[in-house]
């Protein structure tokens, strides 16, 4: 059996290095076709140096020639820019495509790919956030797979496989609580950037790590969730799990409940995922039971993390919500990273983007593109009077 070709795109990332990772253990089953990077220039070297790939694509475009003149020796074709990264979605030489780009950025590409019969191997949630809808009548019309990379969707996929969709009675995903689950309401009101990237459990990126800080990241977790599994928004629940090792679980018509439990590393997932569901040898150090003789659980508090609430309400608004409350936060959550806001007001600058944003019922892709711009505007301009 041939290797299966993939293409990593966001692979400098923490989900796109882990998943190189794993292709470089299992030779005979992946192979790397084409690398894409944000900025990350040298990594990207590093990496096609490595796995040679027949092309490389830097999103920055002051990075270019630098590539270009460093990979064309090599016979690795080049490209930059994201127009160039949706374009070559439509190449024969790979068959499955993990999206691990972070933000709004995953759409597009991710569109392309399912349009030209790709298989998705999905660690970029945005792209169900922000057009879910869209997105699962994509997948359905041209026959692709969609497998589910973040360990909480892996977990209740593992958990799904075997059973019957319709004895389903709930999705509990579970939440490490992040790096202020302790804090009270007062002590969060003058958290600084090094404090919300001190996650307890989880070596992330530092957008994901900001998103777990504020809980958004499970209110984008429960929207991704009811589009990959088509469960209803009143059917799944996030409950806080400290120790971070049941990933999440599902809840069967008889009372049953079934988990997936594993250390916080995504190798698992991610191996998972590529392996489309065949479960290969880990070679990373797994769990024993001894060593977590005590897992709690406890409600999540909406009222000192008040960005949870977007989940349901994104999803009982539908439209065009999901599109601007994603593109408020990664304009918000910059801006805290910059130093520029307080912690508290990225919650406030979401909500007043919705606020000032109009609404769309059942947009297409061409409205996603002008309401995130849109709303990425209004963000702005708000922040610049705080």
């Amino acid at each position: 059996m041939s290797p299966k070709n993939i293409a990593v795109l966001g692979s400098t990332g923490s989900i796109g290095t882990q998943a190189l990772d794993i292709i470089a253990e299992y030779p005979h089953l992946f192979r790397a076709r084409l690398l894409a990077a944000g900025s990350n220039v040298d990594k990207l070297v590093e990496q096609c140096r490595r796995f040679r790939p027949s092309m490389a694509i830097i999103a920055d475009q002051s990075k270019y020639s630098y590539l270009r003149d460093e990979l064309e020796p090599l016979g690795i074709a080049t490209a930059c820019g994201a127009d160039a990264l949706s374009d070559s979605m439509e190449r024969d030489d790979f068959s499955t495509v993990l999206t691990a780009t972070v933000g709004y950025s995953g759409l597009a590409p991710t569109m392309r790919a399912i349009q030209h019969g790709k298989d998705i191997a999905l660690a970029n949630k945005e792209t169900l956030v922000v057009a879910g809808e869209m997105i699962s009548r994509m997948v359905r019309e041209h026959g692709i797979k969609m497998l589910p990379v973040d360990s909480e969707h892996s977990a209740i996929y593992q958990c799904m496989v075997g059973e019957n969709q319709e004895s389903v009675s709930k999705l509990i995903i579970t939440a490490s609580g992040g790096p202020f689950r302790t804090r009270s309401a007062a002590e969060l009101q003058n958290v600084t950037v090094h404090d919300a990237l001190r996650h307890p459990n989880w070596n992330m990126g530092a957008k994901i790590t900001i998103d777990s800080a504020t809980m958004l990241n499970k209110a984008f977790e429960i929207i991704e969730a009811r589009w990959l599994f088509d469960i209803p928004a009143d059917r799944i629940e996030a409950v806080v799990h400290p120790q971070s090792i049941i990933h999440s679980m599902v809840q069967f018509c008889d009372g049953a409940v079934k988990a997936q439990l594993g250390l916080p590393d995504m190798h698992l997932p991610i191996r998972y995922a590529l392996g489309e569901t065949v479960r290969l040898k880990a070679s990373e150090r797994v769990m024993t039971l001894a060593d977590y003789a005590e897992l709690t659980f406890e409600k999540p508090d909406y009222e000192r993390f008040p960005c949870l609430g977007f989940a349901h309400r994104a999803l009982n608004d539908g439209g065009t919500t999901a599109c601007v409350v994603n593109a408020a936060n990664e304009v918000a959550v910059a801006a805290f990273l910059g130093e520029r806001i307080k912690f508290r007001h990225i919650y406030d600058i979401i909500e007043h983007t919705l606020g000032h944003m109009p609404f769309a019922a059942e947009p297409e892709y061409e409205d996603y593109v002008n309401y995130n711009t849109e709303a990425r505007r209004v963000a702005s301009e708000y922040i610049n009077t705080l």
